[in-house]
């Protein structure tokens, strides 16, 4: 499907928009629940990675195909070696067979697991015969996805004997590892980290507990480049989120308030208001913690003549595409003057701005996502538009509620 967006008929933009619940919050929830039926979930993504791992967690043996979702690829390679008796071939689109798997692998197998590779050592697909985990120690590098240290902490405390964690240098993503140890506690399992060492009790059964999914800070992160792009007096209110939030892209309101956004928080949503212009200084941020928001911060800097130089972007090379490399190229096409390393973006300061240009999306939800909010500078198009399914199928709809002309060619 390919959209053509334009520009609303005002800049001064006012919405009430309800997002759908944190992907990474209800993967890791849906995990739990599969762990300890007790568990039940509240305000559940709707995104085509929550669907996915849902239907996955309910094979007993045969092919699991996650297509796009590493999320669930993670996930469910721990869920599945933990479970004696099952037996499954966990397989993906041809992107994910060409996403690394092999650290997680190797944590798994030196617990004790029974995993193989179905063609190219260290990348999916991959063979899991469940068994039970009696070893209780493992060591991950720092550096890697905190998506592969999640997944061990999620099925440690249905271990027999829990698990030691030790991460090996220093440690990135630290707000994702911090979300799963919360949920942990939040089903009453006992969990400490100090230093470099993650430590998870083992828990025979949970008392019925209800978990509720804060709606998805990545999600609203598009919503923030469109209110910097707007005219002062712009104001979008979204649901449902809180002041303490457990997801790391939370960082976006305070960095917001270089593009001029303030944030209210209020009972249960967040107003996103203009309230000056943007700062005229080139911005530097080091997103190591909060790599998913580095495309939107660019293409706000972009769409309004700024620089920027964002750093901690090494796991965005891995991604559902290089986006990195991606970011680089379709910037481009528009006009910007960008450079881009193994971990991070450099964006210059340029007036340039090039209309009715075509954006590749390379089967990522987030390159559909992050350049919208350009549409109102210039009239642009979105190739494959349909990707936003994974993590925000409405997320179309909702940009019409703006008052964004998008058309389906």
């Amino acid at each position: 499907m390919k959209l053509h967006l334009s520009s609303p008929s005002t800049d001064h933009l006012q919405a009430n928009i309800p997002i759908t619940g944190s992907k990474s919050e209800s993967n890791r929830s849906l995990l739990l629940q599969a762990l300890y039926p007790n568990v039940t979930i509240g305000n559940l993504s709707n995104s085509d990675d929550a669907e996915v791992m849902q239907k996955g967690l309910k094979i007993e043996k045969g092919v699991v195909d996650i297509h796009h979702a590493g999320t669930a690829m993670r996930f469910l390679t721990a869920y599945f070696a933990s479970q004696e008796g099952r037996e499954v071939t966990l397989t993906g689109s041809k992107r994910m067979t060409e996403r690394p798997i092999k650290v997680l692998v190797e944590a798994l197998q030196s617990l004790g697991a029974d995993i193989t590779y179905g063609k190219d050592h260290g990348y999916p697909p991959i063979h899991i015969k469940g068994k039970r985990l009696v070893k209780t120690q493992v060591s991950l590098p720092a550096t890697i996805s905190s998506q592969y240290i999640s997944a061990l902490l999620l099925i440690a405390p249905s271990l027999e004997n829990g698990l030691e964690l030790d991460l090996i240098g220093k440690i990135t993503s630290v707000p994702y590892i911090k979300m799963t140890l919360a949920l942990l506690s939040g089903i009453g399992v006992e969990n400490s980290f100090e230093g470099n060492r993650i430590t998870v009790r083992p828990k025979a059964s949970v008392d019925t507990v209800q978990l509720v999914v804060e709606s998805d800070w990545s999600s609203a992160s598009y919503f923030y480049g469109i209110v910097a792009l707007c005219a002062v007096g712009t104001q979008i209110t979204l649901s449902s989120y809180k002041k303490d939030s457990l997801q790391g892209d939370s960082v976006l309101a305070g960095l917001y308030r270089s593009f001029g956004v303030e944030t209210v928080f209020t009972e249960n949503s967040i107003i996103l208001k203009k309230t000056s212009t943007h700062e005229t200084e080139p911005l530097d941020f080091e997103l190591a913690n909060a790599p998913d928001i580095a495309q939107t911060i660019a293409v706000s800097c972009f769409g309004l003549g700024m620089g920027c130089h964002l750093t901690g972007l090494h796991t965005l090379k891995i991604k559902e595409t290089d986006r990195l490399e991606a970011m680089h190229t379709e910037l481009s096409k528009l006009g910007a003057h960008i450079s881009v390393t193994d971990r991070s973006l450099t964006l210059h300061p340029s007036d340039t701005l090039r209309k009715d240009v075509a954006i590749d999306t390379y089967h990522d939800h987030r390159m559909a996502m992050a350049f919208a909010p350009l549409a109102l500078k210039t009239s642009l198009f979105i190739n494959d538009a349909e990707v936003v399914s994974k993590s925000y199928p409405d997320f179309w709809e909702d940009l019409e509620k703006l008052g964004i002309g998008v058309r389906k060619l």
